[in-house]
């Protein structure tokens, strides 16, 4: 599990791209100078690969942010969708999973689900991570192993990762941690903010912070984890309104929305995202674009666990810059969740274009980034991080497009399946498809998840 010292950057390279997407439209004939993992050059109008560059034959867009993940959860992809039930219901069997991780077990499912990420175009990811402690709460001998584990999974797998050291500290409003909660638990924001004040940034990883939820953590602390992460200008995500259920409780707790609540403690902000922000009010929304503070919507998540859908357009307008993650990894495709989220708003309005194939590419890519810290990447510029993924325009799903048109392909033909490489730090993560890493992502997914249904 050990891989300090991992060097995520290449040195120096050429790429030529036939077609790349540059935020506003796509160009032809693009040649990237790379050096020490950041685009040192891009030049425009250079119709053949010069002499020794690596060609990239399709769309190449800037790497995907997967802005929400539980990297557990994907262990139950194929095991939860049938019968009947709810959120709660599917909570319960989360839940039991989450009991048998060790932070050898969880290092290798997080290392497979991260290489699945990376052949999804994914270059980096924020994990909301709440599984920190042994079953019945009693620390490792390090603290934070639960969280190096993820981080060297990152590493292992050649994305980067925003490490979202998650507070969880009660079941419900005044409610004592459940016994399968227990491990998530540092039983007060005081000593959460101690332990994730040991984890260490290094060149692959930065460190942020959560609020798991209004219900998971007391009003009287939200400010303590609101301040960690301020101190350190850090991400801080919170899960926000997923369920009505939790709305109707901190109603009848405190008088007020979550939202409100959280705006009373000083958590809302232009770093700040709330994950799903379905069932709002209007002050809500008001507050939430207010101050700037982001959305991150999940829509195979949401719709997989009959969540709802959330207001993303009134959300963008009023001022809350929108993000995408694959959260419970039901599956693993931005494309797939900037296509949803227009999707979803199509059926709720039953009219089209809420957004443009652009604004849908720039909340995958550099609006995501943004949420999770990586300011430097998500666009294909020079200066930025030299993180970058090709579509191909010549497979079942997308020949015929017009490569001019190829944010349009890349959102609403394409999938991930679609993904031939993938490149963090001007390496080659995925190349023609394949791991350059892990040799056999779907062997190695089959293997960490049978050892915990074991």
């Amino acid at each position: 599990m050990q891989l300090k010292g991992h060097v995520l950057t290449a040195q120096q390279t050429t790429y030529w791209l036939e077609h790349a997407w540059l935020g506003t439209h796509v160009e032809p004939g693009v040649a990237l100078d790379v050096r020490d993992g950041r685009i040192a050059a891009l030049r425009t109008e250079v119709p053949a690969p010069p002499p020794g560059a690596e060609v990239l034959r399709g769309l190449t867009l800037p790497g995907l942010a997967n802005a929400h993940s539980h990297a557990f959860h994907r262990a139950l992809r194929g095991t939860v969708q049938v019968g009947s039930g709810t959120f709660w219901t599917w909570r319960d069997f989360m839940y039991k999973v989450a009991q048998n991780l060790t932070p050898d077990s969880y290092f290798a499912l997080a290392r497979a689900v991260y290489a699945e990420m990376a052949l999804a175009g994914i270059t980096a990811v924020g994990e909301f991570h709440y599984v920190h402690h042994a079953p019945g709460g009693t620390p490792y001998a390090d603290p934070n192993a639960m969280g190096e584990a993820l981080i060297e999974a990152a590493a292992a797998a050649g994305i980067r990762i925003t490490l979202l050291d998650t507070a969880y500290l009660s079941s419900g409003f005044g409610k004592a941690p459940e016994p399968h909660q227990l491990r998530f638990s540092d039983g007060a924001a005081d000593a959460w903010a101690e332990r994730a004040a040991a984890l260490k940034p290094r060149e692959h990883a930065l460190i942020g912070a959560a609020v798991h939820s209004v219900r998971a953590v007391p009003a009287d602390q939200l400010a303590t984890v609101a301040a960690w992460a301020a101190e350190r200008r850090a991400p801080l995500h919170v899960h926000l309104s997923e369920q009505t259920a939790e709305n109707d409780a901190c109603r009848a707790a405190h008088g007020r929305t979550p939202t409100q609540l959280l705006a009373d403690h000083g958590v809302l902000g232009p770093r700040t995202t709330g994950v799903h922000n379905t069932h709002l009010t209007d002050g809500d929304i008001a507050l939430l674009g207010g101050t700037s503070t982001g959305t991150c919507m999940c829509p195979t998540t949401e719709r997989d666990l009959a969540d709802g859908i959330g207001p993303a357009t009134r959300l963008q307008h009023a001022g809350s810059p929108l993000s995408l993650g694959s959260d419970s990894h039901a599956v693993i495709d931005l494309l797939e969740e900037a296509r949803a989220m227009e999707l979803n708003e199509r059926l709720r309005s039953r009219t089209r274009g809420h957004w443009t194939a652009n604004a849908l590419l720039t909340a995958a890519t550099g609006d995501g980034h943004a949420a999770l810290g990586w300011s430097e990447a998500g666009r294909l510029e020079r200066g930025a991080l030299a993180d970058f993924t090709t579509v191909a325009l010549d497979s079942v799903r997308t020949a015929g497009t017009l490569p001019r048109l190829g944010a349009e392909t890349a959102v609403f033909a394409a999938s991930a399946a679609d993904v031939r490489h993938t490149v963090v730090g001007g390496r080659h993560i995925v190349r023609d498809g394949a791991h350059a890493l892990v040799g056999d992502v779907p062997s190695a997914l089959a293997e960490s998840i049978a050892a915990l249904r074991a």
